[in-house]
């Protein structure tokens, strides 16, 4: 039998991403055996995380609070294309992209795709998402072109779709949403697999070649 406090972090990990219960052991019983001073400045560094780490407004993107600055450093930037916007599952994704160098718009976070959250409560969260997206493309008259950089899954695909009905749905209301390109990247990218994991180079020409 374990010692609660053991198996109520064990708990606690298992709820990241990817992680399963013998990993989330490993994770607590590798913190156990660490020196005092650094288990508490990971305790430290994660307690900074709320305190330090803002949520940008716009996109969703996380980045370190700096005065009263609202927007993330991407959204904020002068020199980014304002008419286009890559819609992404995850943050990660998005540094993938960025990695490239060869993307100079701007960006919208998802959170997740639909299918593939049991949670009720989340699957509201992203549908939420694509609300907010809408609403963002219909009130700037800059954004010209949406692109779907979602992984190339089949939860991405049916989120991916999910967005296009949604924005078709609208065109009639908003002249805006009637004048936007909606596309999606080239071919390239393994089926099944996740932007975070794709080489820059295939990245790069799944951009490039987008349809």
């Amino acid at each position: 039998m374990r010692p609660k406090i053991i198996q109520k972090l064990i708990d606690q990990f298992v709820k990241f991403p990817t992680v399963g219960p013998r990993t989330a052991a490993r994770f607590v019983f590798y913190l156990i055996n660490l020196p005092e001073k650094e288990t508490k400045d990971i305790a430290e560094l994660i307690s900074s995380l709320k305190e330090n780490i803002k949520i940008c407004p716009l996109c969703h993107k996380s980045f370190e609070r700096n005065g009263d600055e609202n927007l993330c450093p991407i959204c904020s930037d002068k020199m980014r294309d304002k008419s286009t916007i890559a819609v992404v599952e995850k943050e990660i994704d998005l540094e993938a992209i960025e990695k490239t160098k060869k993307y100079k718009g701007l960006y919208f976070i998802l959170g997740g795709t639909i299918p593939n959250i049991k949670d009720e409560q989340k699957k509201q969260d992203v549908r939420k998402r694509i609300e907010e997206l809408i609403k963002r493309v219909k009130n700037d008259n800059k954004i010209k072109e949406i692109i779907l950089a979602l992984n190339p899954t089949t939860e991405g695909e049916i989120t991916a779709l999910l967005i296009e009905r949604e924005i078709k749905k609208e065109k009639s209301l908003s002249e805006n949403l009637d004048k936007i390109k909606i596309t999606k990247l080239g071919k390239g990218l393994p089926v099944g697999g996740e932007l975070e994991y794709a080489d820059e180079q295939t990245l790069s020409s799944a951009f490039e070649n987008r349809k």
